[in-house]
């Protein structure tokens, strides 16, 4: 019963830290809305980081990853051989803000339509509340980082030393990151063991024939009819080469070819991404796409040049710190708002090269009242629901301090 007692006391005092720092992010998140910046450019943001980490009197090193990345560590208040790490990401989109808020970006044709608003707040609160706790029993490192959205933030700031005890602190044991999930009930968390977001590759194809005039199709090879061919083929891909319980997305998301209406142009160009989630899949994939793209522009007379570029790895969770927070999530809201996904989502995440330096476990925050449909990420209209970051910051405190 003492132990009892004492848990309910410290559950109380951090339910009172989290409410207070949740009322002190608020109005940073909005600050942060109204002043989006896109990756790698975010300085305005790294300064309220950096400036906010002060305040609270915590060590800190920025400019990792190229200028803006921050990283801050919190030693335990007593002996302990194990680190924590908790992450957000600070960057936003090139997206053209529809939502009418009244902190909605000023800067025209940027928005925050991912969230790292939302998330980089939360962090901070759970910085303010973390200082504040008396007891802590592990080290703690907090990691600020640009560039998830396609500039592979998290893979520099490992490269520079975020992580591994070489810029501040100690090496992280345990890796920890959210993500702000409209598909999600507001007041619950979920995740999965094993992959929960995938491997994202992408493609550029330029296919080469023989252009002429419209009426005269017989006297070329038509790039565009090849094209087309190619695209339809590669669908195969999924329907035919993969298991159908295995997962892969083949999508050509842009297709560029001539001016005129009365002209077969030389060339066309198409590009587009492939998502796995097996490493024997993603090799798999990407021989496929290869042998189909190559082969049918071979077949109809035309040749085909290939860009791959390889994305973000899979974001995949360890089964030690995955049941932590299970673990830990039951404890702070109870067994019905810990939600087991069933099925990965085939969108990426930066956070996955973390897992590569140290078992990790990412997890989405549920950010849609009961009964609404709320406007999706990488959207006009979308906004982080406020209501959410009290949640937000209670679960990274509670992955901070738990064992």
């Amino acid at each position: 019963m003492a132990g009892m007692t004492t848990m309910t006391k410290m559950d109380e005092t951090i339910g009172d830290l989290v409410a207070a720092a949740a009322k002190h992010v608020t109005p940073i998140r909005h600050d942060l809305h109204t002043h989006p910046e896109l990756m790698y450019q975010e300085a305005r943001t790294c300064k309220t980081v950096c400036d906010e980490l002060s305040a609270i009197g915590i060590d800190y090193v920025s400019g990792l990853a190229g200028g803006t990345g921050v990283v801050a560590y919190l030693p335990a208040t007593e002996v302990s051989g194990r680190t924590i790490g908790l992450r957000a990401d600070m960057d936003a989109l090139p997206i053209e803000e529809a939502t009418g808020v009244p902190y909605c970006s000023v800067n025209k044709g940027v928005m925050h339509a991912c969230g790292h608003d939302g998330h980089t707040s939360i962090l901070l609160g759970a910085v303010r509340v973390l200082k504040s706790t008396a007891v802590r029993k592990n080290n703690i490192i907090f990691v600020f980082q640009p560039a998830e959205e396609g500039g592979a933030g998290g893979r520099r700031m490992c490269e520079d030393g975020a992580i591994d005890g070489t810029r501040i602190g100690t090496k992280v044991d345990e890796m920890y990151g959210l993500h702000g999930w409209t598909e999600l009930e507001l007041g619950h968390v979920s995740t999965r063991n094993g992959p929960l977001l995938a491997a994202t590759d992408e493609f550029d194809v330029t296919v080469k024939g023989h252009g002429g005039h419209a009426a005269e199709p017989h006297r070329c090879v038509d790039p565009v009819v090849v094209s087309a061919q190619i695209v339809t083929a590669l669908q195969s891909i999924a329907s035919r080469r993969v298991g159908p319980q295995d997962s892969v997305v083949v999508t050509v998301a842009s297709i560029h070819a001539g001016h005129a209406h009365n002209v077969i142009p030389d060339a066309a160009q198409f590009r587009g991404t492939v998502r796995t989630l097996l490493p024997e899949t993603r090799k798999l994939a990407e021989a496929e796409f290869r042998r189909i793209t190559e082969g049918v522009a071979s077949a109809m007379g035309a040749s085909a040049q290939i860009k791959w570029s390889p994305g973000y790895p899979v974001t995949f969770n360890h089964d030690g710190p995955t049941e932590r927070f299970r673990k830990i999530a039951r404890g702070a809201v109870g067994d019905e708002r810990v939600i087991d996904e069933l099925h990965p989502t085939m969108g990426g995440e930066d956070f996955s090269y973390y897992g590569a330096h140290a078992p990790a476990c990412f997890f989405l925050l549920g950010l849609a009242p009961k009964g609404v449909t709320y406007p999706r990420v990488h959207t006009p209209k979308f906004d982080f629901n406020d209501d959410a970051i009290g949640l937000g910051i209670e679960m990274m405190v509670r992955l901070g301090l738990e064992n």
